[in-house]
């Protein structure tokens, strides 16, 4: 067993060996701009990227390649759907509902709109971190642009009801978005299954290379209004210009192939060691609170709140373990995290929470040892008289 073990894998993912493998002829050989037309090696990168829009189509049940606009990762795809459509239809319809457990990519974006004058509802979600969709409706009117609702969450792994919020759209004659980065590859997703009208995911968390994802968007019933963010040569439908990075872009579908062709075995393999690791940690320690909603949760998710013991003391005396305490994009700042914030939970148990992230390299012995290393540590800082408060103890479940 190799030392650290990696265990963040909603943070990012190492690039598949045979990912790497596609982009290679594509640093050398075949290194044409796909926007040259006038001789072989753009024709020839242009067939590259082509073929990889097609790929990604299939994996997302797109009807046409057209509908996959490539962008630099899915915190751009989230903005250009956002911005680009309310933006586009601010004369008839200025409302974005959203909830409170979204990436930050579109929280931040909403509030960055909100700045322009735009109406943004927050919907609060339950206990488990699930939206009732009987909110969602409720929440749209006729001012009403976007729906925009994560697919998975990249915290706590809860999987929203898509489907249902789509159809509820759909009814209302409202575009509905998805933020499916932890999504693609992971669970099965169709858009046209849960009425999906834009869609942001990426490569880097499904084995592929960083800096690049791509934007969804549905071109029939209906056919949407995108205003661009950039400008500057009319790529990508004339909603991104910008040449492509086309080794990255090979990478990202074959990423997405793989993952596609590999997700029902990766994930009863994931959500069995998931599930080991877990009763692992509830037989040895008392005061867990697990995250979210088991029933509903990517497989390789598991978030658990250590009663007593704080997240960060507790990860310094880990250093064989690559684990987070939320969020990578808000691992920077000193802000508590706002999704287990949003379950209810009070500072000093948002403040002990752990997750943890397994992929497609976790073994057995990888997860033995993590228990190992986390049971020793918590009982070890416990000790140390850094008990829960009453308050917080009964909180517990």
């Amino acid at each position: 067993m190799k030392l650290p073990v990696y265990l963040d894998h909603h943070a990012t993912t190492p690039t598949d060996p045979r990912v790497v493998a596609a982009m290679m002829p594509y640093f050398g050989d075949d290194f044409g701009n796909p926007a040259s037309h006038t001789h072989v090696f753009g024709w020839r990168a242009e067939a590259a990227v082509e073929a990889a829009r097609e790929t990604l189509a299939r994996c997302i049940g797109a009807k046409s390649p057209s509908e996959i606009i490539f962008t630099s990762g899915a915190t751009e795809s989230n903005n250009l759907a956002l911005k680009g459509l309310v933006r586009a239809t601010r004369e008839r319809r200025d409302q974005v509902i959203t909830v409170s457990t979204e990436h930050r990519a579109v929280l931040d974006t909403c509030r960055a709109l909100e700045g322009e004058g735009f109406s943004v509802s927050v919907l609060a979600v339950g206990n488990d971190g699930l939206v009732d969709p009987g909110d969602v409706a409720r929440a749209i009117g006729p001012r009403t642009a976007l729906v925009t609702v994560m697919a998975a969450n990249n915290e706590i792994g809860a999987l929203q009801p898509i489907a249902e919020i789509g159809r509820i759209c759909r009814e209302r004659a409202v575009p509905f978005h998805s933020d499916a980065a932890q999504a693609v590859g992971k669970i099965p997703l169709d858009v046209d299954a849960a009425q999906l009208d834009l869609l942001s995911f990426c490569a880097h968390k499904i084995y592929g290379p960083k800096g690049v994802g791509a934007l969804y968007v549905r071109t029939r019933r209906p056919r949407l209004r995108i205003e661009p963010l950039l400008h500057g040569g009319g790529h990508e439908r004339g909603l991104r210009s910008g040449t492509l990075p086309v080794p990255l872009v090979v990478g990202f579908a074959k990423a997405a192939e793989l993952a596609v062709a590999e997700r029902e075995g990766e994930a009863t393999r994931l959500g069995a060691l998931r599930d080991r690791l877990w009763q692992r940690l509830r037989n040895e320690l008392e005061g867990l609170r697990r995250n979210g909603a088991p029933g509903h949760c990517l497989p390789g998710n598991l978030n658990v709140c250590f009663s007593g013991v704080e997240a960060a003391p507790l990860m310094v005396a880990l250093p064989e373990l690559a684990l987070s305490s939320g969020s990578a994009c808000t691992s920077a700042t000193s802000e508590p995290s706002h999704v287990l914030a949003a379950l209810g939970l009070g500072p000093e148990l948002v403040n002990s929470a752990l997750r943890f992230g397994l992929g497609r390299g976790t073994t057995d012995e990888e997860v033995d040892f993590a228990a190992d290393r986390v049971i020793q540590e918590v009982r070890g800082l416990r000790s140390e008289g850094r008990r829960a408060p009453t308050a917080v103890r009964s909180a517990l479940p």
